[in-house]
């Protein structure tokens, strides 16, 4: 069954358009704000009255878009987005995220960066941050005498929260509509599976933290460089697989360049990646997008050109 609420033609009178929307051509995808169903409007009213009433309510948090994104992970079954999202604050809690975003310094990135390059870069066509996962140039030994799989969990949930509070708006102003969405760019060339096991707790962590809290922020996904054995695996989970996820996952093998270019501008995209980009110092050590100044003139050019 579908994750995405399909689009309804009975709109909510209440769903009010985006707040700092300047695209005067964007459209709200259905389930999001500005473009509610009547039953959609009434199971947000219901959820944040909810939060509210209990006493769970962070409103610097939990705007709208934000439970939208729970509430559309669950299909609007308020009970069960009620429940994903007072778990997702319960882990909060327990993993001590408010000190990960005050306190947590991630010193050895340009030592993981030589190990394990993972890292945002600039933006796609629709104005997402693109973010590059080199899962092929892991070397865990040298990886785990520079870091820990725990301080690894702790900078993603820092870069997430980096997103959510930084990235994903200044995307959104340069384009001029709401962006809540990754392009994801994971490159499986040369990929070992013996250190691939090696890492898998924590590629496994750090999938569910993803899922389920920061979830419905997956744009687009590109499996790339993916050699013929995990073609073949996909072929045969796929159909187990919600058919919109299913829609945002792209298997490429090594003649993956075309597709990429379709979605993220050439100016965009690292030179290694068939691109034109070739940030000083490395794109992978960059963190180039509109969310440091970058980007924004052009990206607004382009779209009215």
């Amino acid at each position: 069954m579908s994750t995405e609420p399909s689009s309804h033609t009975d709109s909510a009178s209440t769903s009010v358009g985006p707040g700092g929307a300047t695209d005067a051509n964007y459209q709200p995808p259905p389930g999001r704000v500005g473009n509610l169903s009547v039953p959609q409007q009434h199971a947000l009213d219901k959820l944040k009255k909810q939060l509210q009433e209990e006493g769970h309510f962070v409103p610097e948090r939990m705007d709208d878009a934000m439970l939208l994104r729970f509430l559309r992970a669950r299909k609007f079954d308020v009970v069960q987005a009620k429940t994903m999202l007072l778990d997702a604050e319960k882990w909060r809690k327990d993993f001590g995220v408010e000190d990960i975003i005050e306190n947590f310094d991630f010193k050895e990135k340009a030592e993981v960066d030589r190990y394990y390059p993972l890292f945002y870069h600039k933006i796609d066509k629709d104005g997402r941050p693109v973010y590059i996962e080199r899962l092929g140039l892991l070397d865990v030994t040298a990886l785990y005498s520079v870091t820990t799989p725990e301080r690894l969990l702790k900078r993603l949930i820092s870069e997430y929260e980096k997103s959510i509070a930084n990235r994903l708006p200044a995307c959104s102003a340069a384009v001029g509509h709401p962006v809540e969405t990754f392009c994801t760019i994971l490159d499986l060339q040369g990929v070992s599976l013996s250190s691939f096991y090696r890492v898998k707790d924590y590629v496994s962590q750090a999938s569910a933290i993803g899922q389920h809290r920061y979830p419905e922020t997956m744009g687009k996904f590109y499996i790339i460089n993916a050699p013929w054995a995990f073609t073949g695996v996909w072929s045969m989970i796929k159909p187990w697989l919600d058919p919109v996820t299913v829609a945002k996952i792209s298997i490429l093998g090594s003649g993956y360049k075309d597709t990429l270019l379709k979605q993220i501008p050439p100016e965009n995209l690292p030179k290694e990646f068939g691109g034109a980009c070739s940030c000083q110092g490395g794109c992978s050590m960059s963190d180039a997008g509109p969310w440091n100044g970058g980007d924004a003139k052009k990206t607004n050019e382009k779209k009215a050109g």
